[in-house]
């Protein structure tokens, strides 16, 4: 933790586990105090996010709808509707490449991590797959419920929860009075304002080879970036069979 003299713009910084993920909150101000409680509220309001959207949760209002597939509809906030209905937008736009039904095989069948080890059987995949349709997500805006029409289906928000909670927690921040900040939620962040030297922010993307060095960065303000790279996450059984010999049987099964 840094400390300030009275008057002088500081950076604080905290890193706290939110969503299953690191999250770091940077706040710059001129009282230790005051930056402190302010990133107590932009972590009680990812937490909020987090208990609306979270599938680990089976009282979470997403996992309400996921138990109601193919039987009927379940009423949810309006929060929780138009980021489905936005998330349904960008499945429009990009012709199904994101897609939030992708949850019907999360998990379940392919779960991305160092502990997957083996592959599921063709068949299998090739009937849990069929269920990733963001077609078959029905929408009603009278009573603000959601659908999903095929029994097993699942939705999640892997692919653009954890970026709606930092640009939520930046709103709150902002509304606080917080000029300049940062909310980086594990690559997916947020920056607005100036660094206390008055300069943009520097965001530096890490080597794969060595986490501690930069590979690139760039300087950004009132801007958010989203960073991917499989040598953060990835399926542990690559190591055994050969990164190929696995894409050619996802190909398969697609």
């Amino acid at each position: 933790m840094q400390i300030s003299n009275a008057g002088i713009l500081t950076e604080y910084k905290r890193t706290t586990r939110l969503m299953g993920n690191s999250f770091e909150i940077t706040v710059v101000a001129d009282e230790e105090a005051w930056a402190q409680d302010k990133i107590d509220m932009a972590a009680a309001e990812i937490k909020r996010i987090e208990k609306l959207f979270t599938t680990f949760d089976e009282n979470s209002q997403t996992n309400q709808v996921n138990s109601q597939a193919g039987i009927r509809a379940v009423k949810v906030d309006i929060e929780v509707f138009e980021l489905i209905q936005r998330s349904l937008s960008i499945s429009a736009i990009t012709d199904g490449a994101f897609d939030i039904t992708y949850g019907s095989v999360d998990k379940r069948l392919w779960n991305f991590d160092q502990t997957m080890d083996s592959l599921p059987d063709e068949t299998t995949a090739t009937q849990m797959v069929r269920l990733i349709n963001y077609r078959n997500v029905i929408l009603n805006e009278n009573d603000c419920s959601v659908m999903l029409k095929e029994k097993g289906m699942r939705i999640g928000f892997g692919g653009i929860g954890k970026g709606y909670a930092a640009e939520m927690a930046k709103a709150l921040l902002k509304k606080e009075g917080v000029e300049s900040g940062i909310v980086n939620a594990s690559g997916d962040l947020t920056v607005w304002g100036y660094q206390p030297n008055n300069k943009p922010w520097t965001i530096g993307i890490a080597n794969p080879d060595n986490a501690h060095l930069p590979f690139s960065y760039m300087n950004l303000t009132d801007m958010a970036v989203a960073t991917s790279g499989n040598y953060e996450k990835y399926i542990g059984l690559a190591q055994q069979l050969g990164q190929a010999n696995i894409l050619k049987k996802l190909v398969s099964f697609l």
